[in-house]
């Protein structure tokens, strides 16, 4: 039996995305985005309310990173979340975390998190209320521990971090369960 739970938004799981940006003083502000994801081969789209100081600060510097929060700083990314850079202008400090400048898009990347991409902003559109940013991502860097054996993302070392929408909860990803473009190649023979 079913049960109808109204309109909600039902997605799971939602990754947990550190958008970094810079400010007019040059300060590191990172902001803790759930609505976002992977929007094409080399672009990513995020949706923003209009008055975030990241949405600011990448119409004013035209670039942004986005990185994937991991088990190890999900503290700093709920912070980031829950603080907002509009009124806590010490916010990146409080975190305790590091950044480095991207060497390919003017933004930060923060040392800590395993995998950011680096985005250059393509177009921000108003979109239901919010603004929709689309970036094409000019790099993707990660740490040399989340590798495996032939340089490639290991999902079970990244520890990534989801983002449960009915509970408000944090989940943590990483047990393969089947090969893509395989699993249900089966279902294909006749």
């Amino acid at each position: 039996m079913r049960k109808d739970l109204g309109s909600l938004p039902a997605g799971f799981p939602m990754p947990v995305l550190m958008v970094g940006t810079y400010g007019e003083d040059g300060k590191v502000n990172v902001m803790n985005v759930a609505w976002g994801g992977i929007c094409g081969m080399d672009k990513i789209a995020l949706n923003l309310a209009p008055d975030r100081k990241t949405l600011a600060n990448i119409k004013a510097r035209k670039a942004f990173t986005v990185a994937l929060a991991d088990v190890a700083h999900i503290k700093e990314a709920d912070f980031f979340g829950i603080a907002s850079g509009n009124k806590m202008p010490d916010k990146f400090e409080r975190s305790g975390l590091h950044a480095v400048k991207s060497p390919n898009v003017d933004a930060p990347i923060i040392e800590e998190f395993p995998l950011t991409m680096e985005c250059r902003l393509e177009e921000i559109r108003e979109c239901f209320g919010e603004m929709r940013v689309v970036g094409t991502i000019v790099n993707v860097s990660a740490d040399e521990g989340v590798l495996d054996e032939k340089g490639k993302v290991d999902a079970s070392k990244l520890n990534a971090v989801m983002f449960d929408q009915f509970r408000n909860g944090y989940y943590s990803v990483g047990e393969k369960v089947a090969q893509a473009w395989n699993a249900g190649a089966g279902l294909m023979k006749d």
